[in-house]
């Protein structure tokens, strides 16, 4: 595992080379580097041989030509109007805070189960633009990254002394999100906090972005930024392999600042099944954590920063149970290790 030294603040970059690996003991190795970096810090670049640099600048010009066009054609397939939450996401729809929002637009892709059986709030037929370019080279890359994703289930089932497949059976229809976001250009913005900070709701995050603007807070509780790195992926931690983890690994509070510059950012959040129960899977300790629905979670927690959920909720129309604040989880700026 290399270090990469930023100011006061130690980002690991990790090798998952290896896990495509037939010898057992090269895969625990990748286990052992990934589980010290997710332990000790929660925020880790990856990189490896399964990387397919190609399907990145693809996805990147699909971005930017999908972007391009006039505000008219990508309302067409405004989010609002989809069965399992994908579609075109406008500037201002997503508030972490009522009343503010960041300068940003989206494309949210979940998986696109076309059956009936499976169905659920987020489990369903994506919609999709009217260019067959668009739908080819998101799937491609959606289903590259999401290759990746299980070889690092994987690597976590280890770590975590379970059997290497553990999560396999509850993988198969996971609403695991990629989501396409477009900062424009912005002579106005000053350097500040943009995104209000918050964790990811999922297991884990693999971030590919052109233009650096993520800020992380570190455990010294301040905020950090972090430079890119060409031909690795960002990963962190979110609620739920804090829960699975009884603790071990902590959901790590993240922000995007208010920067001029264009920027695309493709994170794909990963999770388990929407029926599974997320609550910890670690033997050796008593379990820090309640169980928790994951689908339900990942629900609550979508629908209290959508504003086209937050208005079936004020209509009556939508009803959410068990729904917990968005800060439920990771380190809170005023705390320390101490």
């Amino acid at each position: 595992m290399v270090m990469i030294m930023n100011k006061s603040y130690v980002l690991p970059m990790v090798d998952i080379s290896k896990l495509t690996s037939h010898k057992t003991s090269d895969r625990l190795e990748v286990s052992k580097a990934l589980d010290q970096a997710c332990k000790d810090v929660g925020f880790l670049y990856i990189h490896g041989t399964q990387f397919k640099p190609e399907l990145f600048h693809q996805l990147v010009n699909t971005a930017q030509t999908y972007f391009a066009q006039n505000d008219n054609i990508k309302m067409q397939n405004y989010i609002g109007n989809s069965q399992n939450h994908s579609g075109y996401v406008p500037i201002g729809e997503e508030q972490f805070k009522a009343n503010t929002y960041d300068l940003k637009e989206a494309y949210d892709i979940n998986y696109d189960y076309l059956g009936l059986a499976e169905r659920r709030p987020l489990v369903g037929p994506n919609q999709w633009p009217n260019d067959p370019q668009f739908k080819i080279h998101v799937q491609t890359y959606y289903q590259h990254i999401k290759d990746i994703g299980l070889q690092l289930f994987h690597a976590f089932a280890l770590a975590l002394g379970l059997e290497e497949n553990y999560f396999d059976a509850h993988l198969q229809h996971a609403p695991s999100q990629l989501r396409l976001i477009h900062y424009p250009y912005n002579p106005e913005a000053v350097d500040s906090s943009g995104i209000g900070a918050h964790t990811d709701y999922e297991c884990f995050t693999l971030l590919f972005t052109t233009a650096e603007g993520l800020q992380v807070l570190n455990k010294d509780a301040k905020w950090i930024d972090i430079p890119l790195i060409e031909n690795t992926l960002i990963m962190n931690i979110g609620d739920m392999m804090e829960i699975l983890s009884n603790g071990r690994y902590v959901a790590t509070k993240h922000r995007v600042k208010k920067v001029k510059q264009q920027r695309y950012s493709f994170p794909l959040f990963f999770s388990c099944d929407y029926d599974y129960i997320i609550q910890p899977v670690v033997q050796t300790d008593p379990p820090k954590y309640a169980p928790l629905k994951g689908g339900e979670h990942l629900f609550n927690q979508t629908a209290q920063t959508f504003q086209y959920l937050k208005k079936r909720i004020e209509q009556g129309d939508l009803v959410l149970t068990n729904a917990r604040p968005l800060d439920s989880f990771g380190m809170n700026e005023t705390e320390t290790d101490a």
